[in-house]
C-alpha cells in the first residue's frame, strides 16, 4: 500500500506542470544573462547581437511600439503598423542594449516585486562604481515566462520618451516618411520578425 502511495505521488508530481518563474526570478535570470554577456570577452558587435537575442524574448516591443505611437497607431494602415513594429523592435533593442553596454560590469540589485492584477512590476537598480540607477520593469505573463511591456529608468519611461520623439516627427512628416527614416537608421527588414 505504501509503495502504491509513493508511486501515485511521484506520478502526480511528474504530471504537474512546471512552476513558472516569478516575475522577479525571470527578470533576475534575464539580467544575470545580460551581465554575463556584457562582462564577456566578446567583441562589441558580438555582445550587441547576443544581448539583442536575449532581450527579444524579454521585451514585448510590439506592446511598447503601440503605446509609443499612442493615438497615431490608428492612423497607420495594417501594413504600416507591421512595418513600424519591426523597425520599432530594432530601435528599442538598440537603445536599451546600447545603454546597457555603457556600464562596465554592471551589478543588478532587486528591490521589489508588486502584483498589478494583469501582471507585475519589478523594481531594480543598476549599480556601478560611480552611480546607481533605478530601473522598473512592468511585466505581463507570456506563457510560462514574462515579458516587459514598459521600462522606466530614473522615473523616465523609455516608451514615453520614444513616443514623444515619434509624436514630434509625425507632426512634421507623413507616416511613410517616418518609416523611410526608420528604415534608413534601423534596416530594411521592418515588419519581418
Amino acid at each position: 500500500m505504501r509503495t502504491t502511495s509513493i508511486v501515485l505521488v511521484v506520478l502526480l508530481l511528474m504530471a504537474a506542470p512546471a512552476r513558472a518563474a516569478s516575475p522577479l526570478e525571470y527578470t533576475r535570470t534575464t539580467l544575470d544573462q545580460a551581465r554575463a554577456i556584457v562582462a564577456s570577452d566578446q567583441t562589441h558587435n558580438e555582445k550587441l547581437a547576443a544581448l539583442s537575442v536575449l532581450f527579444s524574448k524579454f521585451l514585448d516591443t510590439d506592446a511598447m511600439g503601440r503605446e509609443a505611437l499612442g493615438a497615431h497607431w490608428s492612423s497607420f494602415t495594417p501594413e504600416q503598423q507591421k512595418t513600424f513594429l519591426g523597425l520599432f523592435r530594432e530601435l528599442l533593442q538598440r537603445t536599451y542594449v546600447q545603454k546597457l553596454l555603457l556600464f562596465e560590469n554592471p551589478k543588478f540589485v532587486y528591490t521589489g516585486e508588486q502584483s498589478t492584477g494583469a501582471g507585475a512590476v519589478v523594481d531594480t537598480k543598476i549599480v556601478t562604481p560611480r552611480d546607481d540607477f533605478d530601473v522598473t520593469y512592468r511585466l505581463t505573463p507570456a506563457g510560462d515566462n514574462w515579458q516587459a511591456t514598459a521600462i522606466t529608468v530614473e522615473d523616465v519611461s523609455l516608451t514615453s520618451n520614444l513616443g514623444s520623439q515619434l509624436n514630434d516627427l509625425l507632426k512634421r512628416m507623413s507616416v511613410d516618411d517616418l518609416l523611410t527614416l526608420m528604415r534608413r537608421k534601423y534596416g530594411n527588414s521592418g515588419g519581418e520578425a
